[in-house]
């Protein structure tokens, strides 16, 4: 099972440093990154497209034509349309997910950002998101990009993890703790 996510993963890799090099190339990198940002997002919100992209059952051509005609609607640059066209033609739309992270990973990195994965249980406000990025930014030392996540089961509070760092300020985390510390009491 290793070998199998270390084969997506240098085969998303590939994949993401050649539309990485194609869209710097063309300077389109911000453009690609808009497109990208906005794939994922329709893939996190739609169980069907994630079904499409890993689907065994559909042709090659039917995949094509799907990611074809959802791309275009969605209004994704011709850069972006032509690369999910060569991908689905290849059979690889499986990997997209992963493509996604590797071309996003590659700009932060030649922009020296790193990136804060925040699960929040509430969406943040538009203040709280710029004060959240600031308050990261002084703490991490560089520019941070910041992705959010809503998790209701965490009840409040926020996690963040920067890298390999985490720091579990959930209500959750904070009632679980004190539920242990409960019993050893007891």
């Amino acid at each position: 099972m290793a070998s199998e996510a270390t084969g997506t993963g240098s085969l998303a890799g590939r994949y993401a440093a050649a539309l990485f090099d194609l869209a710097d190339e063309r300077h389109e990198l911000d453009a690609v990154a808009g497109d990208l940002r906005e794939l994922r997002t329709m893939l996190h919100e739609s169980v069907d497209l994630g079904r499409l992209l890993r689907s065994p059952v559909l042709s090659r051509e039917e995949q094509a034509k799907a990611i074809a005609v959802l791309t275009e609607r969605a209004g994704l640059s011709k850069l972006t349309r032509d690369f999910l066209a060569v991908v689905a033609a290849n059979r690889r739309l499986f990997a997209v997910p992963a493509m996604i992270e590797g071309y996003l990973n590659k700009l932060a990195e030649r922009r020296g950002e790193v990136t804060a994965e925040v699960t929040t249980a509430q969406p943040l406000s538009e203040t709280q998101q710029n004060t959240l990025g600031e308050q990261l930014r002084r703490a991490v030392g560089r520019r941070v990009t910041v992705a959010l996540k809503v998790d209701p089961g965490l009840l409040g509070g926020m996690i963040v993890k920067v890298g390999s760092r985490m720091i579990d300020g959930s209500l959750k985390s904070r009632l679980h703790r004190l539920q242990l510390a409960m019993k050893g009491v007891g």
